[in-house]
């Protein structure tokens, strides 16, 4: 053990008659404490709800869509085997997104059709689609003559809504009608409520509906054609890299866009409340590093006598230095290791078990999400013991600059 370190050990155990100064450093341990932990649990938070944010997003929406200036997109098949030869693309499929208004017995509501090709689609929700889609032909009840009549899977928030279940029917008007001898008439079509699906988010539920591809086509009276192509991608991070390359590849008629792009405003804003919740609850581990310089303070004006007989028995500015330096890195460094240790459990407890609840229809999820990185976790001991440490720089230069004749004389 070092001699700094060791005269800092004992001024971390010594204590006046009162206790105060011991008092004053477990405060000090306890503020660093407090402040750690909940930059952790509030950071891990936040990362988590960013990490699940996007696990609901590309679960619903696909990583690129490629669509073709001027609207009518004919050549989709070739495009689909240009992009497959792509070795960063997963799979391509074909969609159709169009503005309906749907129409039940007891409401109407406006919605989004989306149809999608059942045999390539990929997406989470697009599978489970998939799945209800197949379940129904095999029960379908409602037909026309001898062609069933179209089917359509709705989104749990807007079936409620609608108040409509699995096989009944609804009618879809179109946003583009015709105009007849009377004036302008909607276009309705009859279609079978085929399945309801859930996303997690209420967003998309409320307003989506989905089909097959041909039915989209029979509700809409559309040819073969497609609004775009859906691609998704091996690294989700690179998606913007691999469609600069598609469009690089498919020409000028062609353009797209990525899914961090399209929710560029939302991330941001996510980006944006991290950095914040890091800087305000940084205040506290500032708040509590005052503490220590507070009590380093008081601790040099009490040991005025021992830094005198100290360099009067040879001991350097540096040394004394040093010897302050080391006890207030000691308190900061206590009060963040149990910090971290404090935050970790509380963080695993909470991802773990899952005990605080959500309202899904404010929140994109059932709980709290928690997701706690090592980067995280360093950055934030390494920032405390930093400010810590600078707490220390003045308290330890007093120290230091104190002449031991004044202070034997009239310490």
């Amino acid at each position: 053990m070092s001699f700094e370190f060791f005269i800092s050990k004992r001024y971390l155990k010594s204590k006046n008659q009162g206790g105060f100064l011991s008092l004053i450093t477990l405060l000090s341990i306890a503020g660093v404490a407090v402040g750690v932990m909940a930059l952790l649990v509030v950071i891990a938070v936040m990362t988590g709800a960013k990490t699940e944010l996007i696990d609901k997003i590309l679960g619903v929406e696909s990583h690129i869509l490629l669509m073709r200036s001027g609207g009518s997109f004919y050549d989709y098949e070739e495009k689909i085997k240009t992009v497959k030869n792509f070795d960063s693309v997963v799979s391509a499929t074909p969609f159709i997104y169009s503005q309906i208004i749907i129409k039940s017995a007891s409401n109407t509501s406006g919605a989004i059709l989306k149809g999608i090709d059942l045999n390539s689609a990929a997406g989470t929700i697009e599978k489970s689609v998939k799945k209800i889609a197949a379940e129904y032909q095999e029960t379908a009840e409602y037909r026309n003559g001898k062609k069933q009549i179209p089917k359509v899977i709705l989104g749990k928030s807007l079936a409620d809504e609608m108040g409509v279940n699995t096989g009944d029917t609804v009618y879809v008007m179109l946003t583009k009608g015709r105009v007849s001898p009377i004036g302008y008439i909607p276009v309705m079509k009859r279609v079978a409520v085929a399945g309801i699906f859930d996303s997690g988010m209420s967003e998309y539920d409320s307003s989506i509906i989905y089909a097959p591809l041909e039915d989209a086509r029979q509700i809409l009276n559309i040819e073969k054609i497609v609004t775009g192509i859906a691609i998704n991608v091996k690294d989700i991070y690179k998606a913007g890299e691999v469609l600069n390359n598609i469009l690089a590849e498919a020409g000028p008629l062609y353009w797209g866009k990525d899914w961090m792009s399209m929710n560029k405003n939302l991330f941001s804003a996510l980006k944006m409340e991290k950095t914040a919740m890091f800087i305000i609850l940084i205040l506290i581990v500032l708040v509590a590093a005052f503490n220590i310089a507070s009590m380093l303070i008081m601790m040099v004006m009490e040991k005025k006598k021992d830094i005198a007989i100290l360099k009067a028995m040879g001991a350097s500015d540096k040394i004394i230095k040093k010897i302050f330096i080391l006890k207030g890195l000691t308190i900061g460094g206590i009060g963040t290791l149990i910090g971290v240790i404090s935050g970790v459990c509380l963080s695993f407890l909470l991802s773990k078990y899952k005990f605080i609840n959500l309202p899904e229809d404010i929140y994109f999820f059932a709980t709290l999400p928690v997701e706690l990185k090592l980067t995280d976790v360093l950055i934030i001991t390494v920032s405390s013991l930093f400010i810590c440490f600078v707490a220390t720089l003045y308290p330890a230069r007093q120290a230091a600059g104190l002449n031991p004749v004044d202070a034997i004389r009239y310490g």
